[in-house]
């Protein structure tokens, strides 16, 4: 079984090129998402998280992404911390989950910081999706209902796309001006023609 990693800045449509490959019948891992749900049901991120933030980091026992989001955006060091405790644990967790997925052929891992969290070196390939960044800042803008500069406080904490690319098996254009069916359909039959020999 092949382990893919997916990733792309904020706004570039990796959400939206992970839908593609679930309907093709691939099993996505969602880093940011199951990190979400590890952060509020593993008892060592609460306890390490707590540490951390202080007593406003769970609100009747819910994590505070809200507040939390608020100051590691603006506090790298932070951010660098509250990562450091986060990505082993979720890194176990999706070992996991792809071992009970062993009879795939391919297993996709869907992460906004693959290569910033040094977790790309553990896949067989890594796929970057691509699109400018006035489209990507207007998406997030659009979509979170935020102010530009705090898209663009959240794109500085991220890799550049000219690095990713560097860093990138596959890149998949999501500019709006190539289609993103063919582009993700290729993929998925060369993942599994792979895994035929």
């Amino acid at each position: 079984m092949l382990k893919i990693g997916l990733t792309g800045g904020i706004g570039s449509g990796k959400s939206t090129v992970a839908k593609l490959f679930r309907f093709l019948g691939a099993e996505v891992y969602s880093a940011d998402t199951e990190a979400k749900e590890l952060m509020n049901i593993n008892p060592y991120l609460r306890k390490e998280i707590s540490l951390l933030f202080g007593e406003e980091a769970y609100v009747a026992g819910v994590l505070n992404s809200v507040f939390i989001a608020s100051i590691v955006f603006s506090n790298p060091s932070l951010l660098e911390k509250l990562n450091s405790i986060v990505h082993p644990v979720v890194r176990e967790d999706f070992f996991e989950w792809a071992k009970i997925r062993s009879e795939n052929a391919y297993v996709i891992q869907e992460a906004a910081i693959l290569f910033e969290s040094g977790f790309a070196s553990f896949f067989d390939y890594n796929i970057l999706v691509k699109a400018p960044l006035d489209i990507r800042i207007e998406r997030v803008m659009n979509r979170d209902k935020v102010h530009k500069s705090d898209v663009e406080k959240r794109i500085n904490q991220q890799f550049s796309d000219k690095k990713k690319t560097e860093l990138s098996d596959f890149q998949i254009d999501n500019s709006g001006f190539e289609l993103l069916i063919p582009q993700v359909l290729e993929l998925h039959n060369k993942f599994v023609s792979l895994q035929e020999f």
